[in-house]
């Protein structure tokens, strides 16, 4: 005769059953966490608010005025490649914990580039310059920062910069600015005019090598003790300064070219000088210049031994946001910071998708196919 077979007694450490109102109860939780995911994508897309400015506005903008050059960064899109080393002269652990200011050498990226999104316009004088740094310290704490070699930047808020592509942008029946769309912005944005003045009055320098960069946005500098300060800094040449003369017109690339045969010969240096701001500074208006009597530090020296064409260096794949900052530098309250690296990531996600045209700049090792 066949047994009964004993009914199976739950282990101690075995949950109870759910009854139906606890499962209802999860799912219901299931859902709602991704109700509020989908509404945040949607919100962070503008959907939900089509008049707040995003990220993907501005990129569209500026695809708008200066058109899709595929696989090229949608501002400052003609540019090439350097790396070299950072050598710290340890005084920047004054102001800041930072290791990238531990005593000793950092290896580098960097890219210097033109403003504006078309990648094969021909070199001028008069355009704005960039170049963005990538610090590697051992300890894996990366510093990116982005500068130009303006004085001011031209507008205080994202909001402007935005209105300000539409604005600038050339009219087609006349190849420049509408002057009554410029002087309507001006009117509602004094600040940008005074800045543009500021900017216009520069004295520019013959080429890459001989320029300054400043990061114009402060950010805050936190040392050893948790003591914080505003500051600002700048890559000051090593190189003195030459008045930059009129544009060859047989070398669209002669800044460029120029570069690469100066560092062919030997390396190109640059001072990392930090500005230190005092109270009633601006630190939320990259439009204003702080007063050229405060305390700059010399915190070391970047000396640039190769550059690459975008093609092969390493620079492509590297988004230079200003907000990747290791302990010891903080972002300050420029809203132009946020509005950066989001734009910057927005601008990578698309161009990250794309095939890449040939670069604009090459260097001989590119067309050897090295």
């Amino acid at each position: 005769m066949p047994e009964t077979p004993t009914p199976k007694r739950p282990r101690d450490d075995e949950p109870p059953p759910l009854s139906l109102i606890a499962i209802l109860l999860r799912l219901g939780i299931i859902g709602l966490v991704s109700l509020l995911v989908t509404a945040a994508f949607l919100y962070a897309g503008g959907w939900l608010s089509p008049d707040r400015l995003t990220p993907v506005k501005v990129v569209d903008r500026f695809e708008q005025v200066d058109g899709i050059s595929a696989g090229f960064r949608r501002n400052h899109a003609k540019g090439l490649c350097f790396a070299g080393v950072f050598q710290s002269n340890g005084q920047g652990l004054r102001v800041s914990r930072a290791s990238v200011f531990d005593m000793g050498e950092v290896p580098v990226v960097g890219r210097f580039a033109l403003a504006g999104g078309q990648p094969y316009l021909p070199d001028t004088p008069q355009m704005v310059r960039s170049m963005a740094v990538r610090f590697m310290p051992a300890d894996g704490e990366d510093w990116r920062t982005g500068m130009n070699d303006i004085p001011v930047f031209p507008v205080s808020t994202p909001e402007a910069f935005y209105e300000q592509l539409a604005v600038f942008a050339p009219d087609p029946a006349t190849g420049k600015p509408d002057p009554a769309r410029m002087a309507d912005f001006f009117a509602r944005h004094p600040e940008s005019a005074h800045a543009i003045e500021l900017i216009k009055a520069r004295a520019v320098s013959s080429g890459f090598h001989n320029d300054t960069f400043n990061s114009l946005d402060a950010f805050r500098f936190v040392d050893a003790e948790g003591k914080s300060v505003a500051v600002r800094w700048s890559m000051v040449p090593d190189a003195p300064f030459e008045a930059a003369a009129a544009a060859p017109g047989a070398d669209k690339n002669y800044l460029f070219e120029d570069l690469i045969a100066r560092i062919g010969q030997q390396p190109v240096q640059f001072h990392l000088v930090v500005t230190i701001g005092q109270p009633g500074d601006p630190t939320n208006d990259a439009t204003v210049a702080w007063p050229p009597e405060r305390e700059r530090i010399d915190v070391g020296t970047l000396s640039i031994h190769a550059v690459e064409g975008e093609d092969v260096g390493a620079c492509r794949d590297v988004n230079f946001d200003p907000l990747v900052l290791p302990a010891g530098i903080e972002p300050s309250d420029d809203p132009l910071l946020s509005a950066r690296s989001a734009v910057y990531s927005r601008s990578f996600w698309r161009r990250a998708g794309e095939s890449k045209d040939p670069s604009a700049v090459t260097t001989p090792a590119a067309d050897k196919g090295a």
